[in-house]
């Protein structure tokens, strides 16, 4: 009997890379770069399966151009870039990997959020290019965290596990905003459900968790960051289109927020060249949120779980579109 036929559109952990290989005629794009959409195409003309990144746009195109696709395993939480409609009405299923990331990427946020407060990243360049000097009363004067409001924009499992460690290891007050209330962390935590603007205007931190729709893209404007303190950090783990970052760049240019955190961009690589990065109070890193080994591994194990029950026909363990088994 043959093997089903996947591509992978880059080199995941061996941790689920050997599973394929052991149980598909599997085809592993090789390069750093992601493979183009026409080579995407190409790629999964005549495969059963494919595992995606969020670098690769799984659209009617590229359905069109695979009619034996059977399941696309994503190896990520979140899944903007597959369409999942056109997914569901073909009959294919659509894995993701969620839970496994949330406490890598509370992590990451409440890191970018000390960097951003304490001016880390540009006090460290400032004394790599041999510019430290003394040690100086006055310089390099950053924010506190103790005692301070946190905003929690998205009050799901990460925004949850970032809260817990602000609030503990630094009592932060705790201020969400969340489609219901959060009973875990009114109780856990003694925070608030408030609506979005009175989050901004009271806290000092921001943290943004929430998902990317059409109702969140660009949820992050010019008027968003006038509504904030002018000694508020802005840290955005979630996704790079929620903000609006020529509005972000003049923001902190201007001194309406104090500083900012990102490690997702609009578009991801962010060019080199853009403004955010010549900006001193802006920390930007490469969208390393779950690039931690477990993390990783772990994610790879959910991926080809995903793949594999797809290719021989059972549910999903993580399924995106359940109606696609009606």
């Amino acid at each position: 009997m043959s093997r089903p036929k996947v591509f992978v559109a880059r080199q995941i952990p061996a941790e689920g890379l050997e599973r394929i290989l052991a149980a598909c005629d599997a085809d592993v794009w090789p390069d750093r770069l992601p493979p183009s959409p026409d080579a995407l195409r190409e790629k999964v003309r005549d495969c059963d399966g494919l595992v995606s990144l969020l670098t690769d746009k799984v659209d009617a195109a590229l359905l069109a151009a695979a009619p034996r696709l059977k399941v696309v395993s994503n190896f990520a939480v979140g899944f903007n870039n597959v369409d999942v409609p056109a997914c569901t009405a073909r009959g294919i299923a659509v894995g993701n990997t969620p839970g496994v990331l949330t406490d890598a990427t509370a992590d990451i946020a409440v890191t970018l959020l000390l960097a951003a407060a304490r001016r880390l990243g540009e006090s460290a360049a400032d004394a790599k290019a041999g510019r430290w000097l003394t040690w100086e009363p006055l310089g390099w004067l950053g924010r506190d965290l103790g005692g301070q409001t946190l905003g929690i924009v998205g009050m799901g499992r990460i925004g949850f596990a970032t809260a817990k460690r602000l609030h503990h290891g630094w009592g932060m007050k705790v201020l969400y905003t969340a489609r219901a209330p959060k009973p875990d962390a009114d109780r856990e935590l003694g925070a608030r459900q408030v609506d979005l603007d009175t989050l901004l205007a009271e806290s000092d931190f921001v943290s943004v968790h929430a998902d990317l729709n059409p109702t969140t893209k660009g949820l992050f404007n010019e008027a968003r960051f006038a509504a904030m303190k002018p000694t508020a950090v802005f840290v955005n783990t979630s996704r790079g289109p929620l903000v609006d970052q020529v509005a972000l760049a003049d923001a902190l240019r201007k001194g309406v927020i104090f500083a900012a955190g990102l490690d997702v961009t609009d578009p991801e690589p962010l060019p080199y060249d853009h403004e955010l990065f010549q900006l001193p109070n802006c920390v930007i890193a490469p969208h390393i949120a779950s690039a931690t080994v477990a993390t990783r591994d772990a994610m790879a194990r959910l991926c080809v779980d995903n793949l594999l029950a797809g290719l021989s026909g059972k549910r999903l363990p993580n399924c995106v579109n359940p109606d696609v088994y009606k």
